[in-house]
């Protein structure tokens, strides 16, 4: 009864900060496109993340176990580009919940962003193993793969099988594309 007053609590506080919205979800990735390039990180004024991190952050000191706290700090922390942070936020919510193929994706994009591809990659597999349909793992292994790697023919299996799930999405036909560009021998332009 106490944790669920706590969620309660924090959930109308943040809602209230936000006009409205609501910002924990536990049932779908963070960013459905997160290693894509061209969507811009994030969305809400400097202020308001600040005021949010700074809540979050009082609330799992007091309740280290709150799993949807430590998972909105993350994507808080994600979205502010603070990729270490977001790395332990999230770390801490595995802990709590180690089979969250959206936090494992979360946090495989944030070790993308420091370098640590075999992390990344891990994390990747092991969302795919618990989901192997997982459609933003097999986006990000193929990104991994081709984009940071190197390694084309590693990556464009996972993105092979992302189009066979959803080929039509705007996210399947960029990946057919990006697919045509490394057979015709001249990968995209991503960072």
């Amino acid at each position: 009864m106490k944790n669920e007053n706590i969620i309660i609590a924090v959930v109308a506080l943040i809602a209230g900060l936000l006009g409205g919205y609501l910002v924990f979800s536990i049932s779908s990735s963070h960013k459905q496109q997160q290693a894509m390039p061209a969507i811009p990180a994030g969305s809400g004024s400097p202020t308001d993340y600040a005021r949010r991190i700074a809540e979050a952050e009082k609330i799992v000191a007091q309740d280290p176990k709150n799993v949807t706290v430590w998972i909105s700090l993350g994507n808080d922390y994600f979205d502010t580009d603070q990729a270490q942070k977001a790395i332990g936020a999230y770390s801490k919510a595995l802990e709590l919940d180690p089979n969250n193929t959206s936090v494992l994706t979360d946090q495989g994009v944030m070790y993308r962003r420091v370098g640590w591809y075999d992390k990344a990659l891990a994390n990747f597999e092991k969302a795919l193993a618990l989901d192997p349909k997982h459609l933003q793992s097999l986006y990000n292994m193929g990104i991994v793969y081709a984009v940071d790697m190197k390694q084309p023919e590693k990556g464009l299996p996972y993105w092979k099988r992302y189009i066979e799930v959803d080929p039509t999405s705007a996210t399947g036909i960029q990946i057919k594309g990006m697919i045509e560009q490394y057979s015709k021998g001249t990968p995209p332009a991503m960072k």
